[in-house]
């Protein structure tokens, strides 16, 4: 997809901790850091996918995008305008141009209400338009999706899990939002709905003149649908690079690992898996430097260098510059090869 190269989001050094309290006197003790000095820029009509291990803080990301959650830190500018200070009155004619598609599309609706009302709850809020019109608007919003006249009556247990998520795309659409938020929108859905979903999304995206924010696990979705990706690990960015260059040359060991695991759908075809030892450290008291330095198989293989440990590497520019920068946060980050180490011959072989 051709993308403006205006930005609509800049993110800079965004953070968020949420405090840990304790005792009678329900004290602060500690903090969680889930996202800790994280910056990019979302471009208007592009999709940046956000992916990373559960945990790693990419969906709070998404959520302090759209002021669901007040940052502790860092600066949100939207369209040019810096919204991270404002509220009430100030903030609700940004609300209409940001929205979100939850990633449950039954915990997202309300089970004693219409389908259509649920929809059309965002147009009444923001006084647009008279009943007769908002109850239109809801009609055509709802076909632009694939839903049905009639079904603007029924209630979301008479849905499938598919129906439900395009129920929360229109409700999400109906004000014509610039940017969208999808929170794992197809995580919870089967195999083929998934397809049907996507293919929605980018049909809608093309249409509509949409920017997403894709959060996703599952790297054959990101990878079908971003344009630019962005690869979290314990609450900062590892790795931000155009879709093709993330996986196909990954530079941050961390990355590497994420695209070993990706299944080759080929039998006569095998990646050298990167298997990271340990587990993800808890965001209460993350590692000093590098996040990742105690899992780290590039550390390991340079002798473990005491930078590593120390110092906190910068979000830098590495390798080849492909359709945008390649940027990584490693002080020894390396190419790492076409397909993420698949080579060719017979599946059982070593």
């Amino acid at each position: 997809m051709t993308t403006n190269a205006i930005p609509l989001v800049e993110v800079d050094g965004l953070v968020k901790h949420f405090p840990v309290k304790s005792g009678i006197l329900q004290r602060t003790t500690a903090q969680v850091r889930a996202v800790d000095g994280v910056s990019f820029e979302i471009r208007k009509g592009e999709t940046l996918g956000l992916v990373g291990e559960s945990g790693c803080g990419k969906t709070t990301v998404g959520r302090l995008l759209l002021r669901l959650l007040e940052p502790t830190g860092g600066t949100i500018r939207f369209d040019g305008v810096d919204i991270t200070a404002l509220h009430g009155r100030a903030l609700k004619p940004y609300r209409r141009r940001m929205q979100i598609i939850f990633q449950d599309p039954f915990a997202s609706l309300d089970p004693r209400t219409p389908i259509g009302d649920s929809i059309g709850d965002g147009l009444r809020i923001h006084g647009l338009g008279t009943p007769s019109e908002r109850r239109e608007k809801v009609r055509r919003m709802m076909d632009l999706v694939g839903l049905a006249p009639y079904h603007a009556r029924r209630y979301p247990h008479e849905f499938s899990g598919g129906q439900r998520q395009r129920i929360g795309i229109a409700r999400a659409l109906v004000l014509e939002p610039e940017l969208l938020v999808c929170d794992e929108p197809v995580s919870a859905l089967d195999v083929s709905i998934q397809a049907q979903v996507l293919n929605l999304l980018k049909q809608l995206q093309g249409e509509l003149g949409l920017t997403y924010v894709f959060v996703a696990h599952n790297m054959g979705v990101v990878e079908h649908i971003s344009d630019r990706v962005a690869v979290m690990y314990l609450g900062r960015i590892a790795e931000l690079a155009d879709r093709h260059a993330c996986f196909t040359d990954p530079q941050h060991p961390y990355t590497q690992a994420l695209m070993s695991a990706i299944p080759i759908p080929d039998p006569a075809l095998r990646r050298t898996r990167v298997i990271l030892a340990g587990d993800v450290p808890s965001p209460l008291n993350p590692p000093s430097g590098c996040r990742f330095h105690p899992r780290c198989p590039l550390r390991e293989q340079l002798g473990n260098p005491d930078i590593c440990a120390a110092e906190q590497p910068a979000l830098i520019r590495h390798g080849k510059v492909w359709a945008g920068e390649h940027l990584s946060a490693c002080h020894f980050a390396r190419p790492g090869g076409a397909q993420g180490g698949a080579v060719s011959g017979e599946a059982g072989a070593s």
